[in-house]
C-alpha cells in the first residue's frame, strides 16, 4: 500500500521542526480549529519557546508560544490568549504553553494590482450577445455575458 504525499511529507518535517520550533504539524494544521477560522487566516504559530533546565532533575516548565498574526488578529489573539493557552495545552495533552507572544507581521501577500481590462470590439461584444441569446433564463443570460467580457477582455486580441 502506497503512502500519500502528505502522510511523506509529514514524516519527514514533524522531526525537524520539533527540533528546530518545537512544533509538530499537528498542531499547525490544528491552528484554525484552536484559534478560529478567521483569525488563523492572518496568523501562525511560528515556534515555541522552551525554558531552558540547568540540570536533568530540574522540573518541566512550559513554554511560550511564538504567533506571527497581522494588526488586527493580533489584537483578536491577546484578547484571547487565556482561551487559546487552554485550547493549546488540550490539544497537546497537557500544560505546554503558559503564554502566548506576539511578532507582528504580514503574512499574506498584498494582492496584485489588476490589468485594466480592455475595451472590447464591436464584433465580440456582438459574438458575446449571440451566445447569451441561447439561454432562456434572464439571470443565465446575464452570467454568460459577464463571463464572456471577461474572458475576451483578458484576452490581447482575438
Amino acid at each position: 500500500m502506497a503512502k500519500s504525499a502528505a502522510n511523506f511529507v509529514n514524516a519527514v518535517l514533524d522531526p525537524v521542526l520539533a527540533k528546530r520550533a518545537g512544533l509538530s504539524l499537528a498542531l499547525i494544521d490544528a491552528w484554525p480549529e484552536i484559534a478560529g477560522a478567521q483569525i488563523a487566516e492572518t496568523s501562525c504559530p511560528l515556534k515555541i519557546d522552551w525554558p531552558r533546565r540547568r540540570h536533568e532533575d530540574d522540573a518541566f516548565e512550559p513554554g511560550v508560544l511564538v504567533v506571527a498574526a497581522e494588526a488586527m488578529a493580533a489584537l483578536h489573539i491577546q484578547h484571547q490568549t487565556g482561551e487559546i493557552v487552554g485550547r493549546i495545552n488540550a490539544f497537546m495533552g497537557f500544560d505546554a504553553i503558559c503564554r502566548v507572544r506576539l511578532v507582528q507581521k504580514q503574512l499574506a501577500e498584498p494582492p496584485k494590482p489588476r490589468r485594466k481590462a480592455r475595451p472590447l470590439t464591436a464584433d465580440e461584444a456582438e459574438r458575446i450577445e449571440r451566445m447569451a441569446q441561447g439561454f432562456d433564463d434572464e439571470g443565465l443570460r446575464d452570467a454568460v455575458r459577464r463571463l464572456g467580457c471577461s474572458v475576451l477582455s483578458e484576452k490581447s486580441g482575438t
